[in-house]
C-alpha cells in the first residue's frame, strides 16, 4: 500500500500527507481525515487541545490557538508562534560527531583549477567587476560583444562575466554597516573561479573608489579602468577589449588539474521550500555535506532566519566556546536588525512556503538546518566574509535566496546545491548551481530544470543515503566540468543583489 503520510519522531502529534487525501479517508485503522488535506500539509495524529503544543521533528512548532481534532487539516492559521530560544548561555559541543563516525566518500579527489592561494576554481571565468551600478550598462554591452568576438580566441576560458550590483554610489560610504557590502565585493573581485585575474571597472566619480576593494598595489592600469578618461562610446570598448584580452590570454594557460577535496568549497542553500524540503531534500544534501567534509572539503551554510529557532542544536554542534560566541554574535546581529527594521522572524516564510504545507518559520528552520548534516561546525562567518578552516562552516546571511546566494559566492563558494519545494529557475553566474527537488511531482513538472528530485525519499522508494550520494556524486561532476547544471546550460543568472544594511543617501 502506497504511503499515505510521513512521521519524522515518535513524540510528533502531527504528520505529512504524501499526497492529496480526500475527506473521510481512512489514513490507519483509528486515524480518518476530518477535511480535505492538500500534498505536505499537516494532519493531527490526535486531539490537541487550544493552547497545547504542535510538534513535527520532536519539536514544538507552536500552540493551537483552537481546539484540534485527530484528523483535522492543521495550516498557518491555526498556530500560535512560540518564543525564540534564548541566545543566553547557549550549550556548546554536546553533539559532535567524529570524523570517523561521518559516512566515507567513494572519491577524495577532483579536476578542478588549483590558485595560489584559497580554494581551487570549479570553472576559468574572466570576471569583471563593477564599482559602482553606474557602469553595469556600458559593461554589460561590452561582455556580450566580447563573449562573441573574443571568447572563441581562447577555448580554456569558459565565459567572461560581468559582475554588476547596486552598491557604490549615494550610499553612506563610512558607515559601520558599509563594511559588508564592500567586503562582498572585495572577495567577489578575488573569487576562486576568476583564477588571480582582476579586473575591475569604475566610471571615476562614485564614493566606492579602487581603494576600497584593492590594495594599492594592485591599482594599476593593468587591473582598473575609469569610463570617464575614456572620450566616448569606441574609446570605453577599445578600452575595455584590450584589458579583457590580455587577462584571457593568461587564463587561457590555465588547465584542470586531479585535486583532493580540501581544495573544494561547497555552498549549501534552500530555496522555495515545502514541508517535504526537509524530510527528502535537504537531509539528503546534508548527507552529501557529511560526506564531502569526511572527504576533507569545506561545505558552508546559511539563512540566519532560517536557523534561528534551531540555534540551541547549531551551538550543540560548534567545537569550541569561540565558535558558539559568534553564533551567538550573528543571531543577536540579525535579531536587532529585524527589530530596527520593524519586522520580526515570522516576516519568512513565504506565501509559497505556506502553500508548500510550512505553517511558520519554526517549521520552516526545522527543516532548513537538515541541509547542514550532522558534522560538527568548525567556523562561523559573517556576511561575505571567507572561510579560514576547512570543515562545515555556518555562514550568516539573510535568508533571501537572491541576497544568500552572492553571500556565499563573496565567501568564495566554487558551486552551490540549491534545495526547492516549489520550484525556483534561480541560478549564479560564477558558480555552478545544482538544484535538488524534494517531491517527484516538481521534478515532472520541471523535468528539465531540476537536476536531481529526492522526491523517492517521501514515498519510501530511495533513502536519504541513496539520494545523498546522487548529490555529492554530481558535485564532483559540475564542478570537474563534467556536467552542466541545467541553469549554466539555459544561462539562467542572477542579478548579483550584494547585502547592505548600511544606509542609502
Amino acid at each position: 500500500m502506497a504511503r499515505l503520510y510521513v512521521k519524522i519522531k515518535e513524540k510528533d502529534n502531527v504528520a505529512v500527507a504524501v499526497q492529496d487525501i480526500k475527506a473521510g479517508t481512512r489514513i490507519t485503522e483509528d486515524l480518518t481525515a476530518n477535511q480535505d488535506i492538500p500534498q505536505a500539509h499537516k494532519i493531527a495524529l490526535c486531539d490537541i487541545s487550544a493552547g497545547k503544543e504542535i510538534i513535527r521533528y520532536g519539536v514544538v512548532l507552536g500552540y493551537a490557538i483552537h481546539e484540534i481534532r485527530k484528523g483535522d487539516w492543521i495550516n498557518e492559521h491555526m498556530l500560535e508562534l512560540p518564543e525564540s530560544p534564548s541566545l543566553d548561555h547557549l550549550e556548546y559541543g554536546t553533539n559532535l560527531v567524529e570524523m570517523e563516525n561521518l559516512p566515507m566518500p567513494k572519491r577524495t579527489t577532483w579536476m578542478g583549477y588549483r590558485n595560489q592561494t584559497g580554494p581551487a576554481g570549479t570553472r576559468n571565468l574572466l570576471g569583471i567587476v563593477t564599482t559602482v551600478q553606474c557602469a553595469a550598462g556600458v559593461l554589460q554591452v561590452a561582455v556580450e560583444q566580447m563573449k562573441k568576438e573574443l571568447l572563441p580566441k581562447y577555448p580554456n576560458v569558459d565565459d567572461i562575466v560581468a559582475v554588476t550590483h547596486p552598491y557604490g554610489c549615494g550610499v553612506a560610504i563610512h558607515a559601520p554597516l558599509a563594511e559588508i557590502p564592500i567586503r562582498a565585493i572585495t572577495n567577489i573581485i578575488r573569487h576562486p573561479n576568476f583564477g588571480g585575474e582582476i579586473m575591475v571597472v569604475g566610471l571615476g566619480c562614485e564614493k566606492l573608489t579602487y581603494s576600497y576593494v584593492l590594495p594599492q598595489e594592485d591599482i594599476t592600469k593593468e587591473n582598473v579602468l575609469t569610463l570617464q578618461d575614456y572620450a566616448g562610446h569606441d574609446a570605453m570598448m577599445q578600452a575595455i577589449f584590450e584589458m579583457a584580452e590580455k587577462k584571457l590570454q593568461k587564463l587561457n594557460k590555465r588547465h584542470r588539474e586531479e585535486l583532493p577535496l580540501s581544495e573544494l568549497l561547497i555552498g549549501m542553500q534552500c530555496g522555495g521550500s515545502d514541508a517535504f524540503s526537509g524530510i527528502s531534500a535537504n537531509p539528503s544534501a546534508g548527507y552529501a555535506a557529511d560526506l564531502l567534509v569526511r572527504g576533507g572539503a569545506t561545505v558552508m551554510f546559511s539563512e540566519v532566519t532560517e536557523v534561528r529557532d534551531g540555534v540551541q542544536m547549531l551551538a550543540a554542534r560548534c567545537v569550541d566556546a569561540h565558535t558558539r560566541d559568534r553564533l551567538v554574535e550573528e543571531m543577536k546581529w540579525y535579531d536587532k536588525y529585524l527589530a530596527e527594521g520593524g519586522v520580526g522572524r515570522d516576516a519568512n516564510p513565504t506565501p509559497g512556503n505556506k502553500a508548500g504545507g510550512l505553517s511558520n518559520i519554526v517549521e520552516k528552520a526545522m527543516g532548513s538546518i537538515a541541509k547542514s548534516g550532522s558534522s560538527p561546525i568548525v567556523e562561523v562567518l559573517s556576511p561575505a566574509e571567507k572561510p579560514t578552516k576547512h570543515g562545515l562552516i555556518y555562514a550568516a546571511t539573510p535568508a533571501s535566496d537572491i541576497v544568500c546566494g552572492p553571500s556565499q559566492v563573496a565567501s568564495g563558494i566554487g558551486l552551490q546545491v540549491f534545495m526547492t519545494g516549489r520550484g525556483t529557475p534561480y541560478g549564479l553566474a560564477i558558480s555552478p548551481v545544482i538544484k535538488v527537488c524534494s517531491r517527484k511531482e516538481m521534478k515532472a513538472h520541471w523535468f528539465d530544470l531540476i537536476d536531481i528530485s529526492a522526491g523517492a525519499v517521501v514515498t519510501g522508494e530511495a533513502t536519504i543515503q541513496d539520494v545523498g550520494e546522487e548529490i555529492f556524486d554530481m558535485i564532483l561532476d559540475v564542478a570537474s566540468g563534467l556536467k552542466k547544471p541545467y541553469s549554466d546550460q539555459y544561462g539562467f543568472h542572477n542579478d548579483m543583489c550584494i547585502f547592505n544594511p548600511a544606509p542609502i543617501t
